[in-house]
């Protein structure tokens, strides 16, 4: 099973937290717990991974809501217990190409 099928399992199954700062953003960016499952749980995408993050491993997901919403998501991996989301935004396409590959 790749991990991204791990984090889909464990959004499911309810194992997942949020970080302080991801339920601020999330009130901020109008993006609701609901939202944050259908754009983990449907078609989402592994975009970014970052195995060295100071805080612990993690990686970037670009997922859409039912309603085509699209989101990245920066959550752990899925080893720990309870996989925390970290942040979440829709992403800027001043910043993104594509929404999956940062402009340089």
């Amino acid at each position: 099973m790749g991990m991204l099928d791990e984090i889909k399992e464990k959004i499911q199954r309810r194992q997942y937290e949020f970080s302080r700062h991801a339920v601020d953003q999330s009130i901020l960016r109008n993006i609701s717990v609901a939202k944050v499952e259908q754009a983990l749980s449907g078609q989402s995408e592994l975009i970014e991974d970052y195995p060295n993050d100071k805080y612990g491993p993690s990686c970037l997901i670009l997922g859409c809501t039912k309603h085509r919403r699209p989101l990245h998501i920066q959550c752990s991996y899925p080893s720990r217990p309870l996989l925390k989301i970290i942040t979440l935004y829709e992403p800027d396409l001043d910043l993104w190409i594509d929404m999956k590959n940062r402009k340089r």
